[in-house]
Parts: structure tokens; sequence; C-alpha cells
């Protein structure tokens, strides 16, 4: 397994489908179907941006997923004190390399730039339906500090 920094925004679009594909069945009301050229125009948006890393996994040289962090400046105010942390976008792995150690290696990779950068604060949130997630990263040892709850109207 090899894990790197890309800025190939098409691949990321194409390797975005199995956790893109996740969200619409679990939240159709939420999420527009894929569209391979429409994530392609986003990501190619997002791609240079200097708080944003987005890292590929592969083996054997096959692009098995990706990873999209972003580093966050969190400013204090007088509510608050401010801290730096990593914020976890998106954790994609292709279906037939799911449950197979890619996302514990993308993980693991994120806490490593983490502490070469200082950084003691990895954040991400998941949909609560989505249980896998809820279990990877319960796994990981993450722990819930705070819930973003709703009500229709």
């Amino acid at each position: 397994m090899n894990i790197r920094r890309t800025t190939d925004y098409e691949l990321i679009a194409k390797l975005n489908k199995p956790v893109h594909d996740l969200h619409v069945k679990l939240y159709p009301e939420y999420f527009n179907e894929y569209n391979f050229n429409n994530m392609r125009r986003m990501f190619r948006s997002l791609i240079h941006n200097r708080n944003f890393m987005f890292m590929l996994i592969e083996d054997e040289g096959t692009a098995t997923g990706y990873a999209w962090i972003e580093f966050r400046n969190n400013p204090g105010n007088v509510f608050n004190k401010s801290y730096y942390s990593i914020y976890v976008h998106q954790i994609s792995i292709v279906e037939t390399k799911q449950n197979k150690g890619y996302g514990t290696k993308l993980m693991e990779e994120i806490y490593r730039i983490a502490k070469d950068e200082g950084i003691e604060l990895v954040e991400l949130d998941y949909w609560m339906k989505n249980t896998v997630a809820k279990d990877f990263y319960k796994k990981h040892g993450f722990t819930r500090n705070r819930e973003f709850v709703y009500k229709k109207m």
C-alpha cells in the first residue's frame, strides 16, 4: 500500500462514487445522484485550495481510495478558545477493497500528518444512518463531543 498526495481531481471524482452512492442510498432526500462531470468540476475547484489535502491510497499501482482533509484554524472569540485541527471531509474506498485496511491506513496517515504539524485534534462528522462510518470511527477512538439535530417543519 502506498499513500501520496494528489491533485488529480478526475481520479478523486471517480473514487468519490462509492461514498456518494452510499449517501444517496441512505439519504435520497438530501443527496443528488452521482454525476461524474459535476464531481469533476467541483473537485477541480477545490483541489488547489491550500487548506485542503487529497491523499490517494494505492495498492500495486492501482488507486483504491482517497481521503480529503482540511487544515482548519479555528479562531477564538468571546465564547471559544482558538485551536487548530484537521477536519476529515471524506474517506472513500472502492467497493472491492472495503474492509481490507485501506481506510485504516489513510487514518493512520492523517494522524501522522497531524502529529508532524503539531495539531492535536482530528475532527469529522458522519451521517447517523451510516453505521459503517460510525463503527469505523469508533474503532479509531473517536468520541462524540457534540450532536447536530434538526426538526422538519
